[in-house]
């Protein structure tokens, strides 16, 4: 019994002594060898487009019951979406309008119209913003919990947004056709510049959706930039007018105006104002709107992709 136990114990000790086909292969090899892969690997770009498209359904559906949420305790509800930048508008019509003097200068038929459309078209834009700086940094239970493309949130949030100013236009239209706009073909404008500007929005929410994850207080600092955003927009005031009487130099005058906030208004109060056809609007707006939709757009895709593998740690 003795000889046998011993034998068994030596072939035992030989066996394990005996070389290995995976001795002397790094982690990543073994992982190739057996075909395991790391757990959230960021996929390829068209893989990661591949599953955000398949999850279109889930992105609707997200930004509805946001939309429905937002809110849900308020006595007004769903009006809320009008009525605060409506009420923005009454208070920049009272300083601007009226104790500055733009409505005089253009008229309050023309300038009330022109006021309501700018405020409503960049409040689409802000909101995006700032939806979208908490959009991972705000849901990390869910982020954390399931396994999606992450940027499914920044896209539903910035979808969300557009829901809200579809909502809003009907003020909007009331306030044009108040004060003699009446429809006209140049109306049909209005989907190119809310596509256009619905890309530019949503690339923006993505790229601060990336950094407001990693440095939460983006989110406190945003408003702050954004205010200063609308001031250079002409969001209450021609802004060209006023840069011109203040003898702004012309370079001053070119990158305001080519800002894609500044750009988006513009189109949407030709749209709905003026003729677009009229020869005071620059031919080159149209493909400053085209290129800040492109470049915000497919870039701000590509930035948050580069960090899928981060989102939720750490």
């Amino acid at each position: 019994m003795s000889t046998v136990s011993e034998t068994t114990h030596g072939s035992a000790v030989a066996m394990s002594a005996a070389p290995s086909p995976d001795d002397g292969l790094s982690a990543a090899e073994l992982a190739r060898k057996y075909g395991l892969a790391v757990s959230g690997a960021r996929p390829s770009l068209p893989e990661y487009t591949r599953q955000l498209w398949a999850r279109r359904h889930f992105i609707l559906a997200f930004s509805r019951a946001k939309m429905t949420a937002q809110y849900s305790k308020a006595k007004l509800g769903q009006l809320w979406h009008v009525a605060t930048p409506l009420l923005n508008a009454m208070v920049y019509l009272l300083i601007f309008g009226v104790l500055m003097g733009q409505g005089r200068d253009m008229g309050m038929g023309t300038y009330i119209p022109y006021l309501v459309t700018g405020v409503f078209v960049f409040t689409f834009t802000q909101s995006s913003a700032l939806a979208g700086v908490r959009a991972i940094a705000g849901n990390l239970g869910l982020v954390r919990a399931l396994h999606f493309p992450r940027a499914a949130l920044p896209v539903s949030f910035a979808l969300q947004q557009l829901q809200q100013l579809l909502f809003s236009m009907c003020v909007v239209f009331v306030f044009l056709l108040g004060f003699g706009h009446l429809p006209a073909l140049s109306w049909v404008l209005i989907v190119p510049t809310l596509a256009l500007q619905f890309v530019f929005n949503t690339g923006l929410s993505l790229i601060l959706a990336r950094l407001g994850s990693k440095t939460p207080d983006l989110a406190q600092l945003l408003p702050f930039i954004l205010r200063t955003w609308m001031y250079a927009s002409g969001v209450m005031y021609n802004m060209e007018k006023a840069l011109t009487k203040a003898h702004a130099p012309g370079w001053v005058i070119d990158v305001l105006s080519a800002n894609p906030a500044a750009v988006y208004i513009e189109l949407m109060r030709y749209a709905l104002i003026d003729d677009p056809g009229a020869i005071h609007l620059p031919p080159h707006v149209w493909l400053l709107a085209v290129g800040w939709a492109a470049l915000v757009g497919l870039g701000g895709f590509v930035y948050f992709w580069k960090a899928e593998e981060q989102y939720g740690r750490g």
